[in-house]
Order: structure tokens, then C-alpha cells, then sequence
């Protein structure tokens, strides 16, 4: 069997939970350790039971647990060294680092997970794909723009995490962001709006991608609404409108996908 549960999703804090039958496991910690352990618990399970947390890159959003999940309960950290770098100064004493290079192909469990490159401004940022006997886990945030590469890992995916940051016209009627902040949000290392997730989807989508969920939505600058609204018309003009569409909520977990 497989679980997969995004518990949060946003630009104040990511994390998901992936479970067979042989492991348990984290992408992400970005919610505080006692917010994580508490979604863990209305599935029945708990942070104690977590084996791994595989990190896509150093930012808050989606490290700030690490000091709970990792240094208290001493669950081993998955990243590439120069997130390690990086991180190590907050995690005095941490001990369990274990490092890839990315592009690396890794095995826990009964999971194999390769590992990618992806455009964000981040020290070496990381797009996972989990492959398993039931269907792949493909796992896309915080990236400015899809390169070729990424495109072919991910299109080998039944389920997918994809950014859809931001709409366009509510992030330049947005007064609280100043101009260069939202530059860089438009820049090739930034995120993407939701049209680019929406042709990005539509280049991706295929006969195995059933399940797609656009994460990592601003609060300011986005609305679940919006975002399914159009990547759907963009998947149903691609002839995918059979691909099932979660639109996360920063502060809702959502229901857990499972496959037996």
C-alpha cells in the first residue's frame, strides 16, 4: 500500500507525509514540529514514527519544524550538502545528515526516489519523484520556470505536487510585497503563477498522472478557486480533464490519497 497526505501547503508552511508499507516519511518541514505531529495524529500516526524528512531546499517555509522534528526526536535529515551547509548552524549537534548529490537516485525502503535540479533562488534546490510498485509521488514547488529534465522526471508521475503560487493580476495589485520582491517571484528563480502551472500541467499530464495537486498558493496573492480554475480549462483543453485537481489550503490538510 501507499499514503500520501499533503499536510500543509503554502507560503507560511510546507509539509507532506508519505507512508508504505515498509517506511514513513516527510518532504518537508516547514510548520512547527508540534502543528506536523498534530496532522500526523488524525491519521492515526505520529512524528515518533517518522524514519525520514527529505528537504527540497534551506527556506523557512519549509524547514522551520526542523528543529522539533530532527534535533528533538533525531529523525534523520535527506538533503544535498549545501542545504546541510546551510541549515547546520541552526541544528548544533545534529548528527544524522544524509547527503546525496543531487540528480542522485536513492532507495528507503521499498520507496526509490530520484532526485532533480529545479530553478528557485535557493542554495541547490531539489524536486523529488517516489517511485513505487503502485504508482509514482512526483513532488514540484518553488520553481521559477520547468526545464526539460524536470518535465520527463515528473511526466512518469500518477500523483504530483505542483506549484501555482500566484495569480497574476492580484500579485501587481498586491501593496504589502514592494517591486523587487515582486521580481523576484516573476523571475525564472521564483514561483510560478498559475498559468505557467497550468501549461506546465498540460505538458506533463499524460495516461499515468490521475491526481494533481497545485500547492504552495499564496494567501495574498491566490485563491484555491482560482488556481483549479485554471489549470482545469487548461487540462480539459489538453484533452486531460480526467485528472483529478486538489487545490491546497495553507492551513487545511488534505485528504489522503491511497492506493492498495
Amino acid at each position: 500500500m501507499l499514503r500520501f497526505t499533503v499536510l500543509a501547503s503554502g507560503s507560511s508552511g510546507n509539509c507532506a507525509y508519505l507512508e508504505t508499507a515498509s517506511c514513513r516519511l516527510l518532504i518537508d518541514a516547514g510548520v512547527s514540529g508540534r502543528r506536523i505531529d498534530q496532522a500526523l495524529a488524525a491519521l492515526g500516526r505520529s512524528l515518533k514514527e517518522v524514519e525520514a524528512v527529505f528537504l527540497t531546499h534551506e527556506h523557512s517555509d519549509h524547514t522551520s519544524g526542523l528543529a522539533v522534528v530532527a534535533k528533538k526526536l533525531g529523525i534523520p535529515i535527506w538533503c544535498n550538502r549545501a542545504t546541510m551547509e546551510f541549515l547546520q548552524p541552526n541544528l548544533p549537534g545534529y548528527d544524522k545528515w544524509r547527503l546525496f548529490e543531487t540528480g542522485e537516485t536513492l532507495s528507503i525502503g521499498n520507496l526509490t526516489i530520484e532526485t532533480f535540479p529545479i530553478s528557485h533562488d535557493a542554495y541547490d534546490p531539489v524536486g523529488y519523484i517516489f517511485h513505487h510498485d503502485l504508482g509514482s509521488v512526483g513532488f514540484l514547488t518553488d520553481l521559477g520556470h520547468a526545464t526539460r529534465l524536470v518535465i520527463e522526471r515528473v511526466r512518469r508521475a500518477r500523483a504530483l505536487v505542483l506549484e501555482a503560487n500566484y495569480d497574476l493580476a492580484l500579485l501587481h495589485a498586491d501593496t504589502k510585497r514592494p517591486w523587487a520582491v515582486k521580481q523576484r517571484i516573476l523571475s525564472r528563480h521564483g514561483h510560478l503563477s498559475n498559468e505557467a502551472a497550468a501549461e506546465l500541467a498540460a505538458q506533463i499530464a499524460g495516461d499515468k498522472l490521475e491526481d494533481l495537486y497545485l500547492g504552495h498558493l499564496s494567501a495574498d496573492c491566490n485563491h484555491p478557486d482560482v488556481a483549479a480554475r485554471v489549470v482545469g480549462d487548461r487540462l480539459r483543453e489538453a484533452g486531460h480533464g480526467h485528472i483529478r485537481l486538489h487545490p491546497l489550503a495553507p492551513d487545511i490538510a488534505a485528504a489522503t490519497l491511497c492506493w492498495d
